[in-house]
């Protein structure tokens, strides 16, 4: 019983301190008073005072950083002072928060560039003279580790199937289908191994289109693209690009030829 008294003062006292922040129309209430207002063109928002003088916006990103790895972050921007555009983190009230929930939330908790006197310009100006950095999670720092080395190796398909790193031929795909486009995205499920060499013919790995795994000639494995839901929702289905960059990842002997070599024969095979 002691215990239950506990939680409750304690769940009534986090009530009482939490701060009331409601958008309504509009006009953005801290405490049922009105000190702010916001509109929004498609994933940016425009921060206004009450007379409705834009002082800075925000603008969502949401981006792909190597095959199922995404970037999701916010762009703030003065109205009043364009000389550089910040990159933040942003911060919601809940799991199911939309874009401007999340924004004003940001603004208000998390930036304290909103308060009950409105928008506070000199905690703007702070912000923009100490921006802080990124805190960004193991899986996406190294996604980002990977596509800059994928950047430096400029990985290409041609419309014939073969791979090339900087303009220099350096592997290719056998098993294509008859209608295959090298910005295609694999959908067809076939019984037959899609198979990726390298320029001299030797085998690199395999894709297997039934359950969208790219294995390795050594025994790697690796699952190309997994469905997501949410804002964060991708591809399902990955281009003969993103298996030959992954590839290229999961085997650093693949793509390591300095000069052009003449690479073997490209055979389109048709399904059986």
């Amino acid at each position: 019983m002691k215990k239950s008294i506990i939680i409750f003062f304690t769940v009534l006292g986090m009530s009482l301190n939490a701060q009331s922040i409601k958008t309504k129309r509009g006009i953005i209430n801290l405490e049922g008073i009105p000190v702010a207002k916001i509109s929004n063109k498609s994933s940016e928002y425009t921060f206004m005072d009450l007379k409705e003088t834009p002082l800075y916006t925000i603008k969502f990103i949401d981006k792909s950083v190597v095959d199922s790895v995404r970037d999701s972050y916010i762009q703030i921007n003065r109205v009043y002072n364009r000389d550089k555009i910040i990159e933040m983190d942003y911060i919601s009230p809940s799991a199911f928060s939309g874009e401007e929930k999340s924004a004003v939330y940001t603004s208000v908790k998390g930036l304290k560039i909103i308060d009950n006197k409105g928008i506070n310009v000199k905690n703007l100006d702070d912000l923009f003279a100490n921006a802080p950095k990124r805190k960004l999670d193991s899986k996406t720092k190294e996604g980002y580790t990977i596509k800059t080395k994928l950047d430096k190796l400029n990985i290409e398909v041609n419309k014939v199937g073969e791979i090339l790193s900087n303009g220099v031929p350096v592997g290719y795909f056998t098993n294509l289908p008859v209608s295959f486009g090298s910005e295609d995205t694999i959908m067809d499920k076939s019984p037959i191994d899609i198979e990726i060499y390298d320029a001299k013919s030797k085998l690199i790995g395999r894709y297997i289109t039934t359950t969208k795994q790219l294995k390795t000639a050594g025994g790697k494995t690796f699952t190309i693209y997994k469905e997501m839901s949410g804002r964060a929702s991708i591809l399902k289905f990955p281009t003969y690009k993103a298996i030959a960059e992954r590839m290229a990842i999961m085997d650093p002997t693949f793509i390591k030829i300095q000069e052009k070599v003449s690479v073997g024969p490209v055979v389109k095979e048709q399904p059986h």
